[in-house]
């Protein structure tokens, strides 16, 4: 479903493919776990026994480390930040990557935001906890709030918040826009 209105009181991002291209291998990570499709990777760990998720964590954050240093800004996704913050937009970031990785990837990128939270900070998304402590931080109600992101997680996150669920269907693959109130292709739409 598209929802026409796009004047949003402030905007969250996800990070890894959304506003950065972090070229992580899902599939890799999930070979390595032995994990099976249909379950998050981090779900996934929470299921281990309690001696093996610390070796399982630290596969996560291998990755997550190497793809923070090889990230990139999507196309049109710096720009977009920047236009948003000229107009008084507030931007946030929430992601189920460490909080050690987010804070490299925003330093290395130079990712002009300043309120993020990752996975130690919330339950990971899909629940809402995180968006809704940031639509609490920023004293805004959670309806006129918009969340972009490029995973089912994201779009079930916004709605689980009472949020805007906007998609960025960047590959034009449209795998979850099913999911979502608003789809976007490029950072220019929103």
């Amino acid at each position: 479903m598209q929802i026409a209105n796009t004047d949003y009181a402030g905007i969250i991002f996800d990070m890894d493919g959304t506003l950065v291209d972090s070229r992580l291998d899902f599939t890799l990570i999930r070979h390595e776990l032995d994990c099976p499709e249909g379950i998050g990777v981090l779900e996934f760990i929470d299921t281990l026994p309690r001696d093996r998720q610390p070796a399982a964590r630290e596969v996560v954050l291998r990755h997550e480390r190497n793809g923070a240093m090889k990230a990139r800004w999507m196309p049109g996704a710096k720009a977009c930040l920047e236009r948003l913050a000229a107009n008084g937009i507030p931007t946030a970031i929430l992601t189920r990557n460490a909080r050690e990785i987010t804070a490299l990837t925003i330093e290395r990128l130079g990712i002009p935001i300043s309120h993020w939270l990752a996975r130690e900070d919330a339950p990971p998304k899909p629940a809402p906890e995180g968006l809704l402590s940031i639509a609490a931080d920023w004293q805004m109600a959670p309806a006129t709030l918009a969340y972009v992101g490029d995973f089912k997680y994201d779009l079930l996150a916004a709605r689980n918040a009472g949020m805007v669920g906007v998609y960025y269907n960047g590959d034009g693959r449209n795998l979850h826009g099913h999911l979502a109130d608003r789809i976007i292709h490029h950072f220019d739409e929103l």
